[in-house]
């Protein structure tokens, strides 16, 4: 269990949906929240809501200048949560090349701008906790995934890299992997969503992870198991099953 009493906290995408779902969650554990995103609007009626010490910073992850500025004005953090991104449903015959440009700038790269943006500061004090977002659908290619099925796995594989150098220090590094979540992103797909979960529910998985001391979590449980599972088939199972 983590003293969350008076720690200040950055996370990064979080004027909807699962950010600002965790945003209260932290607020309520005693968290002093900066929550940012690219609406002030949206940043400011978060912010009314949330109880307890927060603030908001505008930012763009697609901006390294705004990165760098942002993570400037944020300061000195115990903790960031990245959350950032964006999504449309995309298969190869209809691709939209400024779309899929577009997820893997913010998922991904946006990630790894802000991860340099505040890894000097936690190196130079020798602690900190980052927390990256990824996604049951990074484990593997999916159908009509471009862009954002390529996106998660970067981020993934960014998270176990930095895990991998860190672990041994006092900068603790965690990988959430969500299924479907209720958002304005998942509102665009047009096909079943197996146990698609409240922003809350979520937001509560998360926090989970976060107080404890495993490196990553996959949820939900059941669910999950499915695309952990199909990492070990053979291809012509897995496509004959999921494509």
């Amino acid at each position: 269990m983590r003293d969350w009493a008076g720690k200040r906290y950055w996370l990064v995408g979080a004027s909807e949906g699962l950010g600002a779902a965790l945003a209260h969650q932290l607020a309520r554990a005693g968290v002093e929240v900066i929550v940012s995103a690219r609406s002030q609007d949206k940043l400011d009626a978060l912010v009314a809501e949330l109880p307890g010490n927060a603030s908001s910073q505008v930012v763009d992850v697609s901006d390294s200048a705004s990165v760098a500025s942002a993570a400037k004005a944020v300061g000195d953090v115990d903790g960031v949560v990245f959350l950032a991104g964006v999504y449309w449903p995309m298969k190869s015959q209809e691709w939209d090349a400024e779309k899929a440009e577009a997820m893997v700038d913010i998922n991904f790269t946006g990630a790894v701008r802000v991860m340099g943006a505040v890894m000097p500061m936690m190196q130079e004090r020798g602690t900190g906790h980052l927390v990256i977002t990824g996604s049951l659908s990074g484990f593997r290619g999916l159908p009509g995934a471009i862009g954002y099925a390529a996106s998660k796995a970067g981020t993934m594989a960014l998270a176990e890299s930095m895990y991998a150098d860190l672990r041994a220090t006092d900068i603790d590094v965690q990988l959430a992997n969500p299924g479907f979540i209720k958002t304005r992103l998942t509102e665009k797909n047009d096909f079943k969503m197996p146990f698609i979960m409240e922003p809350d529910d979520a937001a509560r998985e998360m926090f989970e992870l976060m107080n404890s001391d495993r490196f990553k979590k996959s949820f939900p449980r059941v669910f999950s198991w499915v695309f952990r599972l199909s990492q070990f088939m053979p291809d012509w199972m897995y496509y004959r099953l999921f494509a």
